[in-house]
């Protein structure tokens, strides 16, 4: 008697959690084939938009396992396991891992912006947040630049995406911004022929957009003339420099007179002495 209640009970949680458990198991096949395809799919898609290889990589991750923890749930409620539970304990470790990684997470979203609409890329020289380099790397929570002084600046991504970014080499060309002060006595147009020739002449210097020179400011001791050569991202400081002393040599030569203070002795005058 008491075998046959054994077998009969046997039977009836075999009638009752046998389908459930094949269920479950077709339910564990069936979505790890679906998430297989979802996630090769998401994957072309990256590739053909050009997502950043580290950016592509974390996202095919993150979105693996958020459906592979939906499958889970999913195979729990098949077997008849309460998933509201799990669900609430999940939402509430969400909320209190966002809350602890806030500044993480503004950052994070910052590197996936940059990574999407790139507004930078490795290689350019930009301006942002106070510093100005040429970009090394960019990760997905900081980004990496070199200084002009070779000096490595690491700027999180929150404020990055969030803020002003000057971008020095997307356009290709560089102006390159002087001021050559000469004397009132001077001929402009003398001094303007004699720049000209020194921008033209040298090969770092664009023929386009043309160099020009134009009267800036009557300042108080000078005539301010601002000279604009253009150069390539990679010769910028070359031109820049270049282009002082060779403007100042050519004045020279030409006898045009570069103003400068001139100390004034003031004399007193010659008091006798009264003995």
């Amino acid at each position: 008697m008491d075998l046959e209640k054994i077998i009969s009970k046997g039977i009836d949680f075999t009638s009752e959690y046998g389908i459930k458990v094949i269920g479950a198991i077709v339910i564990w096949i069936i979505g790890s084939w679906v998430i297989k395809k979802l996630i090769n799919a998401a994957g072309k898609l990256m590739a053909k938009r050009d997502y950043d290889e580290s950016l592509k990589k974390f996202l095919l991750n993150l979105i693996g396992w958020v459906l592979k923890i939906l499958l889970i749930l999913a195979i729990l409620s098949q077997l008849g396991v309460e998933t509201t539970s799990f669900a609430a304990i999940l939402a509430a470790g969400g909320l209190a891992v966002g809350m602890a990684l806030q500044g993480s997470l503004a950052n994070f979203a910052g590197g996936v912006l940059l990574m999407i609409f790139k507004p930078i890329k490795i290689g350019d020289l930009i301006e942002a947040q106070g510093e100005l380099g040429v970009v090394k790397e960019i990760e997905i929570f900081t980004t990496k630049i070199t200084t002009p002084e070779n000096k490595e600046v690491i700027i999180p991504n929150g404020p990055l995406s969030n803020g002003n970014i000057t971008n020095y080499t997307s356009e290709g060309k560089l102006r390159v911004d002087l001021t050559i002060g000469i004397g009132y006595d001077e001929d402009i147009k003398k001094a303007k022929s004699v720049l000209i020739d020194v921008l033209t002449s040298n090969p770092k210097v664009l023929k386009d957009p043309a160099p020009s020179v134009n009267v800036s400011e009557l300042a108080d001791s000078s005539v301010n003339l601002a000279v604009r050569p253009y150069a390539s991202v990679a010769d910028y400081w070359d031109v820049y420099f270049g282009t002082l002393e060779q403007c100042k040599e050519a004045l020279d030569k030409a006898g045009i007179e570069i103003p400068y203070p001139h100390a004034v002795e003031i004399k007193k005058p010659y008091i006798p002495s009264s003995k």
